[in-house]
Parts: C-alpha cells; structure tokens; sequence
C-alpha cells in the first residue's frame, strides 16, 4: 500500500567491477557503475550522456584521465579528473592532478596534488588551443 525508497537508491551500484589483481593497459569506456579495486593505465570516460558513476576503492589506482558525471575517488590518481556533477574525495584519496567539479567534497586527509575548478570558471575560460593561436597571432602582430 505504501511504497517507500527502494533499498537499492541508498547503495553503491556496481555495474562492472575491476578486481584488485586486474592490471587494464588502455582506456576504458563505460556507462553504469565502474567499481576500480586494481590498476588502470589509460583513460577511464564515461559514454557521452550517460549518467555513470566510478568509484575507485582505496587500494586502486589510475594513471590517466577520469571522466564521468560523479567520481568517488578512496584510491590513488595520477591525472585529471572531470565530474559533470560530483566529486567526493574521501580521506584516503591521492590524487596527482586537477580536478574538475560542479560539487565537490574532500574528507580530512585527502590528498590533491593540483587544481581544484569550478565548471562555472573552465566556461569562462578559453580553451588551451585557442589561448595558443590568441599568443600566437598576438606575437605576428609585434
């Protein structure tokens, strides 16, 4: 008679998991979500559009660039990360990089090692490549 919320809405949910013995040379393309215990070397993303979630357990470690709409990050990361909303870093977080964020939450003891940027500040920001050709015409003018 009376629906509540499903037990599933308060859990983690793991769509693909990466065991603590899996060592991955390449990029991974995913959707859902990834739960990463071994090592990546390579680019983890996101499908465009899709509403995934990666969450790197304390012992897992990427060396590449992360990119999905919310990141938990317990692990170690060498690289960027890009969080279309959410970024948590809980206290045993290491990360080598800047981070990208709409929200961001970092526990006491984490670990960043770079930038911490509000998506509102990269918009109003140029890209690099057109940063580059701005110097560059700038310096054809002199």
């Amino acid at each position: 008679m009376f629906k509540g919320k499903s037990s599933r809405d308060n859990q983690l949910v793991v769509d693909a998991l990466i065991g603590p013995q899996v060592v991955i040379r390449g990029d991974v393309i995913f959707s859902g979500g990834l739960y990463v215990e071994g090592r990546i070397e390579g680019r983890v993303v996101a499908e465009e559009g899709a509403n995934a979630v990666l969450t790197l357990a304390e012992q897992g470690h990427i060396e590449g660039e992360v990119r999905a709409s919310m990141v938990v990050l317990s692990g170690r990361l060498d690289g960027d990360v890009h969080a279309g909303e959410r970024v948590e870093l809980t206290p045993t977080a290491r990360v080598n990089g800047n981070v990208h964020y709409q929200v961001v939450e970092m526990g006491a003891g984490a670990q960043l090692n770079g930038r911490l940027v509000h998506a509102a500040t990269m918009a109003a920001l140029p890209s690099p490549e057109t940063a580059a050709l701005e110097r560059a015409a700038e310096v054809a003018e002199a």
